[in-house]
C-alpha cells in the first residue's frame, strides 16, 4: 500500500473530547475514512502509517443532516468514522509534542 493509498483511505484524524478520552483510556484512535473503505483497508493503512499493531477496527456511517438556508433545503454529506483499537503495549504520540509546549515558558522581555 503506497502513501497515496493510505491518505485516500484515511481522510483525517478525529480530535474531540470523547476521542481524546478513548485514546487515553481504551487505546483507541478515531479517523474519518473514505465512505467505501472496508475494515481490512483501514487496518492496513493505520498499521503502515503509524507503524503500530491494530487489534480491532469498528466502523460507523454518519448520515448527513438536513440543513436549511433561507427557503432552500440542503443536506450535509454522509461520512464514515473508524475507531481503531491498538494492540496492548502499542502507543501513538499524536499530542505529546503539544503537551510539551504547555510546559515551555515564553521568554519574557
Amino acid at each position: 500500500m503506497s502513501h497515496a493509498d493510505i491518505y485516500t483511505v484515511l481522510r483525517k484524524p478525529l480530535v474531540t473530547e470523547k476521542t481524546t478520552f478513548q485514546k487515553e483510556d481504551d487505546n483507541q484512535i478515531s479517523f474519518q475514512v473514505r465512505s467505501d473503505a472496508n475494515k481490512i483497508e483501514i487496518r492496513r493503512a493505520v498499521e503502515k502509517l503509524l507503524d503500530v499493531k491494530v487489534s480491532a477496527v469498528n466502523t460507523m456511517v454518519y448520515r448527513g443532516k438536513s440543513k436549511r438556508l433561507g427557503r432552500t433545503m440542503g443536506k450535509r454529506a454522509n461520512w464514515k468514522k473508524a475507531v481503531v483499537t491498538l494492540a496492548p503495549g502499542e502507543e501513538v504520540e499524536f499530542f505529546e509534542a503539544i503537551e510539551n509546549l504547555d510546559e515551555l515558558e515564553s521568554p519574557e522581555e
